[in-house]
């Protein structure tokens, strides 16, 4: 496997391992709908009596698609894990943001500097510098935000997100690793989690 110093020439694909339960949805016009339709068929497999939660999950899923891939996202995974009876809800959108975003940055120390004070200034963010084992370095930034419950179908807890902001080796652009859950008493848990799955990214 090769490392992110390893590339004199941009990677073909990237590689990442999500745990069984994350459910992947590809965000191409091709492809988006086709996996949508099969999530929400899972989710209500032997429920016929609600059409129209079926509907407006699938209508939200669909603006969530189509808005993740307006900003370069590639794919989208939704956990349908559970502990007992809840439901530890959370998500992962993978996207290439376009070629001129922070162009000015090509490493990590770069970008972290180009943040700090910027758009992570709050003190609910935690901004920093690491090294994920076969990627290379990234900028990590925690953050605990108020929720927005029109985007997210009605929850009123606060959503940590955890994003990894990868530079993609000999291109001078960048991967984006959003991770987020509104499944606030479990956030600290579900952080460990995220990292787990970041640490597993590869290129190819």
């Amino acid at each position: 496997m090769k490392t992110a110093e390893d590339f004199s020439s941009p990677p073909t694909d990237y590689n990442l391992i999500v745990p069984d339960g994350w459910f992947q949805i590809l965000l191409d016009p091709e492809e988006r709908d086709r996996c949508i339709v099969a999530l929400v068929d899972l989710q209500f497999r032997g429920v016929d009596n609600a059409p129209h939660l079926k509907q407006e999950i699938m209508r939200d899923l669909q603006k969530r698609a189509i808005s993740a891939y307006g900003i370069g996202g590639t794919e989208l995974y939704l956990s349908l894990l559970t502990a007992g009876p809840v439901p530890l809800a959370s998500s992962l959108l993978i996207s290439i943001p376009a070629a001129d975003e922070w162009s000015a940055c090509s490493e990590a120390d770069e970008l972290a500097e180009h943040f700090a004070g910027r758009y992570y200034a709050d003190a609910d963010t935690e901004l920093s510098v690491t090294k994920l084992e076969v990627a290379g370095k990234a900028v990590r930034v925690r953050r605990r935000a108020a929720p927005d419950p029109e985007q997210q179908m009605g929850n009123t807890l606060p959503t940590t997100t955890l994003t990894y902001y990868v530079p993609i080796p000999a291109t001078g652009r960048w991967l984006m690793l959003n991770f987020s859950t509104p499944v606030d008493p479990l956030a600290d848990q579900m952080v460990e989690l995220f990292d787990t799955v970041a640490g597993t990214l590869y290129w190819a």
